[in-house]
């Protein structure tokens, strides 16, 4: 983790959760991150939760988000979620361009580029998610895929857009899709490289923003491996899956994170 970029960590619940167990959870993590002030923590739930997070959140250093948002403002889009309806429960972040929205959905570029910049119009901050298949990298196409991704991401933003990025401090999340839920993860080496290309991608269109843009990574991080992992220094957080499912495996890399934050800044 750099010291100049505040560290975030990001549980994504995905299809997860009942009432009575995400109290017990968030209850949980309410009690062990609230003296854990060096780094953000945040989840992700199904909309149908975003209300129970915000009664139970508020006023906690825990903040909340969406796992997607409609393309669209307003209309006959049956079955579809706003951005200003998300907003209206709190959230402040919103996870975009997932890999299994991409393969379940089959969610395009341009699907994924009006969905991110109907959430920058709304005021959330997106976690843009990015990453290869494991075809794609053993065929030694892993930053070409990716590269393709963030230029989309970056192309489809105009000045304004872009500004609100910033403004609202868009973040970026590389998961290598065959490390999704699979027990596999990248090397701390891989991932680096990874998260060091995918600034320099963003150099090429605002270098001061390519400093100072959170990049985390996502893909069977655990505490097992999320010190080797955060203390790389392109590397400014984690969106956990099943970690993010479990009150003491979410509590341990959050204090893993905190802990490194606080030695960088010593």
């Amino acid at each position: 983790m750099n010291s100049s970029r505040r560290g975030l960590i990001v549980g994504n619940w995905k299809l997860h959760g009942t009432l009575e167990g995400n109290r017990d959870l968030l209850l949980q993590l309410i009690a062990n991150f609230k003296d854990l002030n060096a780094v953000d923590f945040a989840v992700c739930l199904p909309y149908v939760y975003l209300f129970q997070a915000q009664q139970l959140l508020a006023g906690s250093n825990i903040l909340w988000g969406s796992q997607n948002v409609s393309q669209y403002d307003e209309g006959a889009y049956t079955s579809c979620i706003s951005a200003a309806m998300i907003a209206e429960f709190g959230c402040q972040y919103v996870i975009l361009a997932h890999s299994e929205r991409r393969m379940l959905r089959l969610e395009s570029y341009e699907v994924t580029a009006q969905r991110l910049l109907r959430a920058l119009e709304g005021g959330l901050t997106p976690i843009y998610c990015v990453g290869e298949a494991q075809a794609e990298r053993d065929a030694g196409l892993a930053e070409d895929t990716v590269k393709k991704q963030v230029l989309n991401m970056l192309h489809s933003l105009d000045d304004d857009a872009f500004a609100r990025a910033k403004q609202y401090n868009m973040v970026v999340a590389y998961e290598p899709v065959w490390a999704i839920g699979t027990g596999q993860h990248a090397s701390p080496q891989q991932a680096q490289s990874m998260h060091a290309y995918i600034r320099q991608l963003i150099a090429t269109r605002a270098p001061d923003f390519a400093k100072h843009i959170r990049i985390i990574y996502g893909g069977s991080l655990s505490a097992d491996n999320a010190d080797a992992m955060l203390k790389m220094p392109d590397i400014d957080g984690a969106l956990l899956g099943r970690s993010a499912l479990v009150a003491e495996a979410f509590t341990e890399i959050g204090r893993i994170a905190n802990d490194l934050a606080l030695e960088a800044h010593q």
